[in-house]
C-alpha cells in the first residue's frame, strides 16, 4: 500500500479509548476522526476479546454505535475502539447454495467458510425504474390458492399477512420447497432468510430443508430471538446482496422469503427509540417506510439481465390489524397481498389463506396461454364470483336458516363449503401442478347448470366444463333435473 493511501485513511490505523457512555446496546465515542454511517468498528476490552459494532450516528467528531454482541462487559476507561473503514460486506460465491448462514451471513453448518469470489456492501441499491423489466412470467409455488387466485409473477413482491399463531412459518417452507419456473431449463434457486425466530423455529426449518433436498438450490440466513437488534436489521440486506449475485450475476431465477418482517420493524423502532429519534405511528421511527422500501424495492427483472428477483415478505400483524403500520406500509410498497384467516385456520383447513381480501395484482400478466393455460383468467373470475356468492349464502342461512334457501342458494352454499375443503385446503407436503389446480376448479364448478356460469367463454365450456359436468351428474344422479 503506498504512503498516498495511508495518509487517504489514518483512521483505519487508528484506536480511539475515547468511550464517555453506554446506553443499552449503544457507545458513545467523541473526538472521532472521518467516521462514517454504517461503518463497521471493532471493539477491544481490556481481557483481549473484541467485538464488532456499527456506526448509527455520527455528529461533528462523536460517533454513536451499536454493538452486535451486546455491551455487557465493556469498562469505558479500558475499552479502545477502532474504526474499520468500510460498512458490513457479503463474501459471495456460487457455493453458497445448500449453505446455512447466521445473520451476518457467517456460516452455522459446521460447513467451510465460502471463498469469496467477491466481496459486496450489504446496503446495496433499488433497481433503478428505468431499467426494469415488466415482471410477466408465471411461477408454480404448488398451492392453489396462489397459483389459481392470486398468481405468484416473476419479479413480482407479494407478501403474506399472517397473524400469531397461524401457519406461516409452514407455508414459507412449503413454497420454498416446492416453487419453481415452468416452461424452461432454467436455474432456480431460493434464498430464505428467518428474523427474530426461535431455536425451535430454526431448527424446524434446517430440518424441513434438508429432509427434502430443497437445501441443495437454497441458501438459509437464520437471525434468532436473542441475537442482538442490529444483527436483525442487516439479514434481510445480507439475503438481498446474497439474491442479487445469482441472480444478476449467476443468471438465477431467485425467490427470495423473508420471515418475519413485524420482528425487524421491531428492531427497527428499538434502535429508533435507543438513538432518542422522534417517534411516528405506534412508536415506529417516521422513516419506517424509507427503510421498508429500500428492501422490497431490490426485488424485480433488469432489462437485459437473464435472471430475476422474485420476492415474498412474511409478518405478523399485531393483534390481527391489517392497519397496523407494518401492514399498511408494505401493502403500499408491494404489488398485492397474500392474508392468512383464523377462521379458515379454525376449521382446520391448511393453508388457511383468505381468498376474498387477498390480491395480487400482477396476476393478469403471468397467466394465459404459453403461461399457465388460456381458461385460466375467466376459471379464476368464475370462481371468485361462485365462492362470493356461496359466503353471501352462508351468512344467510345464519339468520333465516337453510330451509329459506332456494335450489340454487343452496348449491352456492354447498360450493363455498366444499371449495375451502378440497381448493384452498391441500397437504403440507402436495405439490399442485398448475394444470391439477386448474383442473380442480373445473370439477367444482361443475355442480352448477351452464347457465350459472356466466364468466367463462362458451369455447372454455366446450372443452372443459362437459367432461366435468358428466362426471358431476353420473355422481349424483340427483342433481340431473
Amino acid at each position: 500500500m503506498s504512503s498516498k493511501s495511508l495518509q487517504l485513511d489514518p483512521k483505519r490505523f487508528t484506536e480511539y479509548n475515547t468511550v464517555t457512555d453506554i446506553s443499552g446496546p449503544l457507545l458513545f465515542v467523541e473526538g472521532v476522526d472521518g467516521a462514517k454511517y454504517a461503518e463497521l468498528v471493532e471493539i477491544s476490552l481490556p481481557n483481549g476479546t473484541k467485538r464488532t459494532g456499527q456506526v448509527l450516528m455520527v455528529e461533528g467528531d462523536k460517533a454513536l454505535i451499536q454493538v452486535f454482541e451486546g455491551t455487557q462487559g465493556i469498562d469505558i476507561d479500558k475499552t479502545k475502539v477502532r474504526f474499520l473503514a468500510r460498512g458490513i460486506e457479503m463474501p459471495l460465491s456460487a457455493d453458497m447454495l445448500g449453505r446455512v448462514f447466521d445473520g451476518l451471513g457467517r456460516p452455522i453448518d459446521n460447513g467451510p467458510d465460502i471463498i469469496p469470489e467477491e466481496r459486496r456492501d450489504i446496503n446495496g441499491a433499488p433497481i433503478n425504474p428505468y431499467a426494469r423489466d415488466y415482471p410477466n412470467e408465471f411461477i408454480q409455488t404448488g398451492i392453489s390458492a396462489i397459483d389459481g387466485l392470486n398468481t405468484l409473477v416473476r419479479g413480482q413482491k407479494l407478501p403474506i399477512f399472517s397473524g400469531s399463531g397461524l401457519p406461516h412459518n409452514r407455508m414459507a417452507a412449503q413454497i420454498a420447497r416446492q416453487a419453481k419456473v415452468l416452461g424452461k431449463a432454467e436455474e432456480f434457486a431460493v434464498v430464505f432468510a428467518a428474523m427474530g425466530i426461535t431455536f425451535e423455529e430454526a431448527q424446524f426449518f434446517i430440518n424441513d430443508f434438508k429432509e427434502t433436498g430443497a437445501i441443495e438450490r437454497a441458501v438459509l440466513f437464520l437471525n434468532l430471538a436473542d441475537d442482538p437488534a442490529i444483527e436483525r436489521l442487516a439479514t434481510p440486506r445480507v439475503a438481498l446482496t446474497t439474491a442479487e449475485f445469482l441472480a444478476f450475476d449467476k443468471d438465477y431465477h431467485v425467490l427470495v422469503i423473508l420471515t418475519d418482517m413485524t420482528n425487524y420493524c421491531e428492531a427497527l423502532r428499538e434502535v429508533s427509540a435507543a438513538r432518542k429519534e422522534v417517534p411516528g405511528r405506534r412508536g415506529y421511527p417516521g422513516y419506517l417506510y424509507t427503510d421498508l422500501s429500500t428492501i422490497y424495492e431490490r426485488a424485480g427483472r433488469i432489462k437485459g439481465k437473464k435472471g430475476s428477483i422474485t420476492m415474498i415478505p412474511i409478518l405478523t400483524m399485531p393483534e390481527d390489524d391489517k392497519t397496523h403500520p407494518i401492514p399498511d406500509l408494505t401493502g403500499y410498497i408491494t404489488e398485492g397481498q397474500i392474508i392468512l384467516s383464523r377462521s379458515l385456520h379454525r376449521k382446520k383447513i391448511y393453508p388457511p389463506v383468505d381468498v376474498m381480501a387477498s390480491l395480487s395484482r400482477l396476476k393478469d400478466k403471468g397467466i394465459g396461454k404459453g403461461k399457465t393455460r388460456e381458461d385460466h383468467a375467466n376459471l379464476f373470475n368464475q370462481l371468485f364470483a361462485a365462492y362470493a356468492r356461496g359466503k353471501e349464502v352462508q351468512e344467510l342461512a345464519v339468520i333465516l336458516g337453510e330451509a329459506a334457501l332456494s335450489d340454487i342458494d343452496k348449491l352456492y352454499f354447498k360450493f363455498a363449503e366444499l371449495f375451502e375443503e378440497r381448493y384452498i385446503g391441500q397437504g403440507e407436503y402436495e405439490d399442485r401442478p398448475i394444470e391439477k389446480t386448474l383442473d380442480l376448479g373445473w370439477e367444482l364448478l361443475a355442480m352448477f347448470p351452464r347457465a350459472e356460469l356466466k364468466r367463462i367463454r362458451d369455447e372454455y365450456i366446450d372443452k372443459y366444463y362437459n367432461k366435468f359436468r358428466e362426471r358431476w351428474l353420473k355422481e349424483h344422479p340427483e342433481s340431473n333435473q
